[in-house]
């Protein structure tokens, strides 16, 4: 098995993903399956890829090109997956563009040259790399090196994850390179986070636990955020508990994501089909005024809410 993930995309010049001006390099794969997944497109670690209706022209090209059959407007997402191989064919005598491949191999170096191009934004905005995904842990080693050549630039590390990880690896080969970790805390019951993410949530609270108690006593930054999903993570019930568990633990302060249903699109560019149920569920953003109820939950606990 490759050691090197594949990278999803790098977005530059990024003011939502830490502190100053920043480059986020997405890294495709996730141990978890979370219903509501905003970067659906990142679950898979292998490539995909995705189809724009808007984009299509009608030309047939790729329809003509490929050899598999794959392609049809009959299809409901108009690429028949269980049938394609990969080749990619289509996607290189697209004239439109409409077809994209999802995920591609790049080197440490590669990915570094592209990047440290914005250390000068860096510098002056006390910005730096953020690493995402997908969750960018999946292939430890590969961090491990990527993180390291960029400390040795001078440049700010910051890691996004969802806490699904081997606790003794990361602390030996990430930690060391990292300035600040946001992580993310979902759901606490352990059986809704299984119904709703796939997988039990012990690993991600035992990790954090540990991990914030090293930045209590003089190590790296962690700072917890919980994105706000209709009738699953907004409830009272969770963020009570979720307060509860920040208190045992002595968090002063966390981040809440107000919900977009802009996954939507993205599932259906890569031929996921969301349940209706779902759907209608989830079809709309939250509404300011709910957010705002979100946070006073945690505020009246003494908990700074970070914007």
């Amino acid at each position: 098995m490759s050691k090197s993930p594949l990278i999803l995309e790098i977005k530059g010049n990024s003011l939502d993903d830490g502190p100053g001006i920043r480059s986020v390099v997405f890294i495709k794969g996730c141990p978890l399956s979370c219903t509501w997944c905003h970067n659906p497109e990142s679950k898979k670690a292998i490539a995909e890829i995705s189809f724009e209706t808007k984009t299509c022209i009608g030309c047939n090209t790729c329809i003509e090109t490929c050899t598999m059959d794959a392609l049809s407007r009959e299809n409901p997402f108009y690429i028949d997956r269980a049938v394609c191989n990969l080749c990619f064919e289509c996607i290189e005598t697209c004239p439109s563009g409409a077809l994209e491949q999802v995920g591609k191999e790049m080197s440490i170096s590669e990915l570094v040259e592209k990047v440290i191009k914005d250390k000068p934004f860096f510098d002056t905005s006390k910005g730096g790399v953020t690493f995402s995904g997908g969750e960018p842990t999946i292939k430890m080693e590969f961090l491990a090196e990527v993180v390291k050549a960029f400390k040795e630039k001078g440049v700010h590390v910051l890691i996004e994850t969802c806490g699904q990880f081997n606790y003794e690896r990361f602390n030996e080969l990430i930690y060391p390179h990292v300035d600040l970790i946001y992580y993310d805390i979902k759901i606490m019951n352990g059986d809704d986070h299984k119904k709703y993410c796939g997988t039990s949530n012990e690993t991600i609270l035992e990790n954090f636990k540990k991990l914030h108690r090293k930045f209590l006593d003089g190590g790296v930054e962690v700072l917890p955020r919980t994105p706000l999903i209709p009738n699953i993570t907004d409830t009272e019930k969770n963020l009570a508990a979720i307060v509860s568990f920040y208190k045992e633990n002595r968090v002063e302060k966390t981040q809440l994501m107000a919900y977009h249903p802009l996954w939507q699109e993205k599932n259906r560019k890569i031929g996921i089909k969301s349940s209706a149920n779902s759907e209608e569920k989830m079809s709309e953003w939250l509404a300011s005024e709910r957010v705002k109820e979100c946070e006073k939950i945690f505020s009246e606990a003494g908990i700074l809410i970070e914007k």
